[in-house]
């Protein structure tokens, strides 16, 4: 355990911005390694996007599939805000990894490493819960037999659940409700894909879903199962990453440490 849970409901810190969930982490990563930043300058270091909620559809939608930061922006942002004193190392838990998770956490805090997951909240949800509307990144303060221990909130997560969040496709879901308020005459749907560079956007054919929707909304109430989501890609990919201080023998392991090897079933 990097933390007592009473010390870490002591420490953490409360989300401090929207989308500032990364930003966030990286505060407390930096506290636990006895580096005390001002929150604000880590989330300039991180450089936190925002969703455009004004904007038109075509730019709505391309601010929320990168709005908060990636596992680049949280390494990036912690070493500028700690002035080269600390380093991290991303691990890919997609696609499957033959991994154990637990273990593995347990193996890296106890060499003095800081893990933060980024995690699809999308995945594992109970039913009857509404589903999120984002993905999150949390810090890893300890991890007991089949669960991890996380701030922002302070949780407890069943190492399955836990699991299935962090071995998810780059990909968000976009409630009906927001897509169809930002409909307009002006809104020209082939934006959607012309101005954005990442071909998942045609992959997905995230306009030919729009267009479902829209055609949705014309037929009989009764009669007609409506799309509850629109599928976008997200900047964001699901994994681990862990931090350490770059004159330390844990930042020399860790970064030359393979990948997770992938999942091979027998």
């Amino acid at each position: 355990m990097l933390w007592s849970i009473p010390e870490a409901v002591r420490r953490q810190t409360v989300q401090i911005g929207l989308s500032a969930c990364g930003a966030t982490a990286v505060v407390d990563v930096l506290q636990a390694m006895g580096i005390a930043v001002a929150p604000e300058t880590v989330d300039r270091c991180v450089q936190t996007s925002l969703r455009r909620n004004e904007a038109p559809l075509p730019d709505y939608l391309h601010s929320r599939s990168k709005a908060g930061a990636t596992h680049q922006q949280l390494i990036s942002g912690a070493d500028q805000a700690s002035e080269g004193r600390v380093i991290g190392r991303f691990f890919a838990l997609h696609p499957q990894r033959q991994v154990k998770l637990v273990p593995w956490l347990a193996h890296w805090i106890l060499r003095g490493a800081v893990p933060v997951a980024t995690m699809n909240m999308q995945r594992a949800v109970s039913r009857g819960d509404q589903i999120p509307d984002a993905w999150h990144h949390q810090l890893i303060f300890g991890v007991a037999p089949g669960a991890v221990f996380m701030t922002n909130p302070i949780d407890l997560v069943s190492e399955e659940e836990i699991h299935e969040r962090l071995c998810s496709e780059s990909v968000l879901l976009i409630r009906r409700e927001d897509v169809l308020r930002r409909l307009g005459p002006d809104v020209n749907l082939a934006d959607i894909t012309k101005q954005h560079p990442d071909p998942h956007w045609k992959t997905l054919d995230v306009e030919g879903q729009v267009r479902l929707m829209m055609s949705e909304e014309e037929q009989d109430e009764e009669n007609c199962v409506k799309t509850l989501y629109l599928m976008i890609p997200a900047a964001y990919t699901s994994g681990i990453t862990l931090f350490a201080l770059r004159d330390s023998e844990t930042a020399r392991e860790l970064m030359n440490s393979p990948d997770l090897p992938l999942f091979s079933p027998v």
